[in-house]
């Protein structure tokens, strides 16, 4: 279950990799959004997204029956564990918040974006730390789970680049953002 989790991260990661790299794109003004097969990626790491959440889950339960059972719960030793958990639980609603942030309704062949104010902002950016805690405490994890685990410049590029496109992300948010309070 942790492979086929782990193989799903990555699916999912290089989707989010690019959905991430043409929102700023669209964010800054470069190019326009909407395009079908951008709808088509996004709706795929929704549904990855899912499965990873249940397998996830599922691993999640089984650690906490087995810590019932021992007696013994390891908090403090298993603080990883949890920053894991807990940072991918708000990263969920996170998201959620997202995809409502960036929903669109067309009326009478009129495209309308949700408002972007200072409270759409600040839950972009919080989304944007809550999913670079989460990689960051990932990385190894997924490193091992595929082999990869005598690879630490291969866990540091993973974490440089996915940091640097996580910065540019929160800089899009902020460029829409004052793109929003021009209109």
């Amino acid at each position: 279950m942790r492979k086929a989790n782990a193989i799903i991260s990555v699916i999912m990661l290089l989707l989010f990799l690019g959905h991430m790299i043409y929102g700023i794109l669209v964010l800054t003004g470069v190019t326009s959004g909407g395009a079908k097969w951008m709808h088509a990626i996004t709706d795929s790491m929704a549904t990855l997204l899912l499965v990873h959440m249940i397998l996830g889950s599922i691993l999640t339960f089984k650690t906490i029956k087995a810590c019932k059972k021992s007696g013994v719960h390891y908090f403090k030793e298993n603080l990883l564990f949890w920053i894991r958990r807990i940072s991918g639980f708000a990263l969920f609603f996170f998201m959620l918040d997202h995809m409502i942030a960036f929903s669109t309704t067309d009326e009478g062949g009129v495209v309308r974006l949700s408002l972007f104010n200072v409270l759409a902002l600040t839950m972009q950016i919080l989304m944007v730390i809550s999913l670079l805690v989460h990689l960051s405490v990932n990385i190894k994890p997924l490193c091992i789970a595929l082999g990869f685990e005598d690879k630490a410049n291969l866990k540091t590029d993973i974490i440089v680049v996915i940091s640097v496109i996580l910065l540019l992300a929160a800089i899009g948010f902020l460029i829409y953002f004052i793109r929003w309070q021009r209109i």
